[in-house]
């Protein structure tokens, strides 16, 4: 670890910190601590602990690490756990730019170079999993294997049409909303339990918390930064899509499990990434819709564990990567 870039850091607190988020599992804040680290261009907040080989869990739109909740006390057992927030959410800075997946991407190996991890394995979600193939295809030797859910990937996955179904305008009204420039936050500022809420709703098959949903949106909603900030990533969509065109001429040989819920994206996720990846383990849960982490947090860790455990042996084949993974399956 790179200790001048996390010990002469503020400790993290409020709600966005393990000091200050509600209902985490018990015992929590006895395994992990929210640290920021100087990536020497922003400062990130990240949530931290466990001991074993290093693991990195990136959340989507419009989450923070909190998501991972359910999850990192058991992935603790055996791995360094990493809960990031990326740029632009919960306690990380919020610049105006760099929300394309290229720079995103190179944040979270700047990251990982400051905590002292120089190989890891990663765990993204929704804009999570853009930025996972971001970081497998630009910086193929840092990654082990990823795993990634519920999401289309700009630029990789075939682009919606205009006029689609009712169900698919549903699901996906909110990209072309949140790429405008300004008026989305205005309409959006002092309503933002009707918009985050309205997603949060419709896109679990089982709700969320109450208490979850709320700490999502008062994040949101008690920072007129980390709201603009939340659009950021859709307003960088031409230059994503610009820059997944070209990767998609490198194909990913890392072993991928792709994760989708029955009730959202399903085995579309596994479609997406058998557009880019050689290796690709595919896996639907059953009453679960966009949020897996949260809505089906036992089976998803029962998926991880069997998909890591080659990383968390050291079992590594001739040409570095780990073996022993179950590439091509697919669960329905």
């Amino acid at each position: 670890m790179t200790l001048s870039s996390t010990t002469s850091l503020p400790a993290p607190e409020g709600p966005g910190s393990v000091s200050g988020a509600p209902q985490l599992p018990a015992g929590f804040a006895e395994t992990f601590t929210s640290r920021y680290v100087d990536t020497g261009e922003l400062r990130l907040h990240a949530v931290t602990g466990g001991a074993g080989p290093a693991l990195l869990l990136l959340a989507g739109w419009p989450q923070t690490w909190y998501a991972w909740r359910l999850l990192m006390p058991a992935l603790a057992r055996d791995f360094q756990v990493v809960a990031v927030d990326p740029r632009g959410v919960g306690l990380s800075d919020k610049p105006r730019d760099g929300y394309d997946t290229g720079t995103l991407a190179r944040d979270m190996v700047a990251l990982m170079d400051a905590l002292g991890h120089e190989r890891f394995a990663m765990v993204g979600h929704d804009v999570g999993m853009w930025t996972g193939y971001a970081l497998a295809a630009d910086h193929p030797g840092r990654l082990d294997r990823l795993a990634v859910a519920e999401a289309a990937i700009p630029g990789l996955s075939p682009t919606p049409p205009l006029f689609g179904s009712d169900a698919a305008n549903d699901r996906l009204w909110h990209f072309a909303f949140n790429r405008l420039a300004g008026v989305n936050e205005e309409l959006v500022s002092g309503r933002e339990q009707l918009y985050f809420g309205r997603q949060f709703a419709t896109k679990a098959a089982r709700p969320l918390p109450d208490y979850a949903v709320q700490h999502y949106v008062d994040t949101l909603a008690d920072d007129a930064e980390a709201l603009r900030a939340s659009f950021e990533f859709y307003r960088a969509l031409d230059l994503t899509i610009a820059q997944n065109e070209e990767r998609k001429s490198r194909r990913l040989s890392l072993p991928v499990l792709a994760i989708g819920g029955a009730g959202n994206q399903g085995a579309g996720v596994g479609a997406t990434m058998r557009l880019a990846a050689d290796d690709v383990e595919s896996l639907v849960l059953p009453e679960c819709g966009h949020y897996p982490a949260e809505e089906a947090p036992e089976a998803m860790l029962s998926a991880l564990a069997a998909f890591l455990a080659p990383y968390r042996d050291g079992r590594t084949s001739p040409d570095g990567r780990t073996t022993g993974g179950t590439a091509g399956r697919t669960d329905a």
